[in-house]
């Protein structure tokens, strides 16, 4: 048998490691369930490139796919390595055919697998022809609608709606998404505009994770037929409907990451074009094709450290505690050193490596106590704590087991508020019997202009005050958060995005 046209009686490729194989554009898949359809394992190859063809050798659990360059097998190959691709909940592996090329036009068997080939390079894939009915509601049928139901799991970091609309829009025109917690999970629904996009990115992004081993999506199609949104905001947004009013729903959610409030969006580029680049401006996140996560680029040979070197300080406003406060709105601070021959420059030791990264994002280059600060990876793994008779000097604080840390909880909802410095802050945990006047004047009296002020409309213990600056904002949140306001009750404060 030569290297072009496998034999559908031995089809069982030995298994030797990627190592052994030389490049191929023909790629060997095993395991592969029984129920398994051509559609699938074609769409198993799309994000890297055009499938020429397929061969399925469904009573050896095997099948052979030809994409249409090595370059695309390479990428393919390499991708699924360390992240194994499942069908229908069973893994399949992938590896370098030793056939070049493949032949099937003597087996008739394959005119099934090779008419979907077809269909799917055509724009139309053969199983999804069926999505394309219309119910007498004038609506699609339900088992394959353009609307996908996204449930995101283990949220330790946060998600937001622009930052779905980036992963997802690689696969087709996003429509619609509207994003919400139902049964303490973070849930989204996302509108196609064509059933076919919607399948194309269940199949490639259901079981994967936007971080590391976190932020896991869960995919399935819903039942809805099409999406109504009303406001666009950040916990909904209609992309054909740029007139919409942003709405009352907005103090929801308040989800704002990686500075996606300047975003633009890209035109989209065709599903069988996975490109890596998310087009954030700011912590841009992209998709790599060599894992099975989103990761943040231009930082690989630093983000091993959870330690942040903080310049160009006050010396003279500064303290450890200040820094805690401010800094834990975008982690959990475990330590702060004031250095003690440089009081303009400070350590702080996030709880791992990404909240630190969101720290750098949101406050470097803020100015505080009159001075425009400077945050960067330091070269440090950790902060050292005093030695037994070292003199303190209260500039080196251990906050590791402080309560008021706001993400210690995983699934917290606090990750679905991180937003940059403004001169707008929620205030929650307020005494009921607590009144407009009463807030003001502690923010007056503590030195802050008080521009307006609402509280929310169904919750009279939370509140939103707005302040003169920005940087009057960043103050009073180090001053004032965790102020006791008697009762057992301490003042909660964070930023929000929203003016009053």
């Amino acid at each position: 048998m030569d290297n072009s046209t496998p034999s559908t009686d031995n089809g069982d490729e030995k298994k030797k490691s990627e190592g052994d194989r030389p490049p191929s554009r023909v790629l060997h898949l095993y395991q592969v369930p029984a129920d398994a359809t051509a559609e699938e394992i074609i769409s198993l190859g799309l994000p890297f490139g055009k499938v020429t063809n397929i061969l399925m050798l469904k009573e050896r659990s095997q099948a052979l796919l030809e994409m249409d360059s090595e370059e695309a097998a390479v990428n393919m190959v390499a991708y699924y390595g360390p992240t194994v691709p499942h069908l229908r909940s069973h893994p399949v592996h992938i590896q370098f055919s030793h056939y070049r090329e493949l032949k099937t036009d003597h087996l008739s068997d394959q005119t099934k697998d090779q008419a979907e080939l077809q269909a799917v390079n055509a724009g139309v894939s053969g199983n999804l022809a069926d999505t394309n009915v219309v119910d007498a509601e004038g609506g699609l049928v339900p088992s394959h609608s353009s609307v996908l139901r996204i449930i995101i799991e283990k949220l330790f970091y946060a998600v937001t709606l622009d930052m779905l609309y980036q992963i997802f829009s690689k696969f087709g025109s996003v429509l619609k998404i509207i994003i919400f917690i139902k049964n303490n999970k973070f849930q989204a629904l996302l509108e196609y505009d064509h059933p076919r996009n919607a399948y194309y990115a269940k199949m490639y992004l259901d079981g994967r994770s936007i971080y590391t081993a976190c932020c896991t999506l869960h995919i399935d199609f819903s039942r809805l037929a099409r999406l109504t949104v009303k406001y666009n905001n950040n916990k909904s947004r209609d992309f054909t409907r740029f007139d919409l009013p942003f709405g009352d729903g907005q103090l929801f959610l308040q989800a704002a990451a990686f500075g996606t409030q300047n975003i633009t969006f890209p035109p989209y580029a065709g599903a069988a074009v996975f490109t890596p680049a998310m087009g954030y401006p700011q912590g841009a996140v992209i998709a790599s094709p060599m894992s099975g996560q989103m990761i943040i680029p231009d930082v690989t040979g630093v983000l091993g450290t959870s330690v942040l070197l903080v310049s160009n300080l006050n010396p003279e406003a500064i303290t450890p505690y200040g820094l805690f406060i401010l800094f834990g709105l975008y982690g959990d601070v475990h330590r702060v050193k004031i250095m003690y021959r440089n009081k303009e420059s400070a350590l702080v030791q996030m709880a791992d490596a990404v909240q630190a990264l969101l720290a750098i994002n949101y406050l470097n280059g803020q100015v505080i106590y009159g001075r425009a600060i400077f945050v960067t990876f330091s070269k440090h793994t950790m902060v050292e704590l005093l030695r037994k008779g070292q003199e303190d000097h209260g500039l080196t604080k251990d906050y590791s087991n402080s309560p008021l840390h706001r993400f210690k909880q995983p699934g917290s909802r606090n990750f679905l508020n991180i937003c940059p410095p403004s001169a707008t802050l929620h205030l929650s945990n307020l005494l009921p019997s607590v009144n407009a006047d009463e807030l003001k004047k502690l923010f007056a009296e503590t030195g802050y202009t008080v521009k307006a002020f609402k509280f929310f409309p169904n919750d009279c213990r939370m509140a939103l005050i707005q302040l003169d600056s920005v940087e009057e904002g960043i103050h009073a949140l180090m001053e004032l958060h965790n102020h006791d306001l008697g009762e057992n009750h301490s003042l909660w404060i964070s930023f929000s995005k929203f003016r009053i």
